[in-house]
């Protein structure tokens, strides 16, 4: 089954989909791809926004986003805010970013490790030595370079194209509410129907349940 997360920007998508991966892993599904946690730091009260609800709510400015490769835990910089990107901080835009005129300035160099972290996946589960069978994959996120360009981690998309597979019979990708018609066109007829998600209680119950029936847990 493949379950595409979404729901409007920073509403702790990644956050909700990092604590069910931990989840997985705890119930003993092997968890493999890439989740990409946001830079944040504190916005003092005073600045635009600063004001501080009691929910917490303006209390964080998103400075940038990294990519955590899984299962390893490894961590790199993956994009900074555009205008921070611009402003002489050390960060090199890459080409296929500044293309797309995205709101992110995002890293070639991040781009191809990101690549190469999904293509040895790929080796991985063609020799179904390194991989615990029944794994689940993981892709935060596909956004415009990927399913309207044919560009970005098309190694994700290669691997999301091939459909389910022993290794990876089931899989969860990010997409944006914008994108969402796009993703089913690409992938419903590799994996049937998808299976659309928020970052709720139910989903999450959800995706565990199937994770269980497929023999990932014990």
């Amino acid at each position: 089954m493949l379950f595409l997360l979404t729901g409007d920007v920073q509403i702790g998508k990644t956050r909700w989909l990092e604590d069910l991966c931990a989840s997985l892993q705890a119930a003993g599904t092997c968890v493999a791809g890439v989740v990409a946690p946001g830079q944040w730091v504190p916005r003092p009260e005073g600045q635009p926004g600063g004001k501080h609800g009691f929910d917490g709510a303006g209390r964080f400015e998103k400075l940038g986003i990294d990519n955590v490769l899984l299962p390893q835990g490894e961590r790199i910089e993956f994009a900074r805010r555009r205008d921070l990107a611009a402003g002489g901080k050390a960060f090199a835009e890459g080409a296929q970013a500044k293309a797309a005129k995205l709101g992110w300035a995002i890293s070639d160099t991040a781009i191809a490790q990101v690549n190469a972290h999904f293509a040895m996946l790929a080796k991985q589960a063609a020799n179904e030595t390194k991989l615990a069978p029944h794994a689940m994959l993981v892709v935060d996120e596909l956004g415009r370079l990927e399913l309207l360009r044919g560009c970005g981690l098309i190694n994700a998309l290669a691997i999301l194209d091939a459909g389910p597979t022993p290794q990876f019979p089931h899989a969860i990708a990010v997409v944006r509410e914008t994108l969402l018609d796009e993703a089913r066109r690409r992938f419903e007829p590799h994996w049937g129907k998808v299976t659309v998600i928020g970052p709720d209680d139910a989903a999450r119950n959800l995706v565990l349940e199937t994770a269980r029936a497929a023999g990932g847990a014990h």
